[in-house]
């Protein structure tokens, strides 16, 4: 039976080389938020909430939490991605009515944030409803009520 180690010694490299840790930077983007108000579902099946914690970005898993930074303002918050976008060039997050309300970008409809991934999600493959009423899956918290 051939093992990855073994392919990867035949190569001269090692797991630790291919498998690092990202340093911090590969977490943080910077650019242009926008807020956007939608249909009734998100990328990800579940129904959109126009004033809960989340948002869309091309290519976070669902799931994921990030970190905006407002940069005019020094106002954060946390959101979840459970959809895809922003399809405008120039734009690396579009963020829910409630992310849009708590900081403070409901006036100018964009800033320029700094959006950091604090934690990976992965795709919500089965959830249920647990005792208090949020959603949880196999993944953890998947609604705003969690965090």
């Amino acid at each position: 039976m051939i093992r990855a180690g073994n392919i990867l010694a035949a190569f001269g490299l090692t797991a630790a080389v291919l498998f690092a840790a990202p340093d911090a930077q590969a977490n943080t983007q910077t650019g242009i938020a926008s807020w956007y108000q939608m249909g009734t579902k998100t990328a990800n099946g579940e129904r959109y909430n126009p004033d809960g914690m989340t948002a869309a970005h091309r290519t976070l898993p669902f799931g994921t939490i990030v970190l905006v930074e407002h940069l005019g303002n020094g106002r954060t918050v946390r959101l979840r991605i459970n959809d895809r976008g922003p399809f405008i060039r120039g734009r690396i997050i579009d963020v829910s009515r409630g992310g849009a309300r708590a900081l403070g970008l409901m006036g100018s409809g964009t800033a320029k944030v700094r959006v950091t991934a604090v934690s990976r999600g992965g795709r919500v493959a089965s959830s249920r409803a647990s005792a208090g009423g949020n959603s949880t899956s196999e993944f953890g918290c998947v609604t705003a009520d969690c965090f």
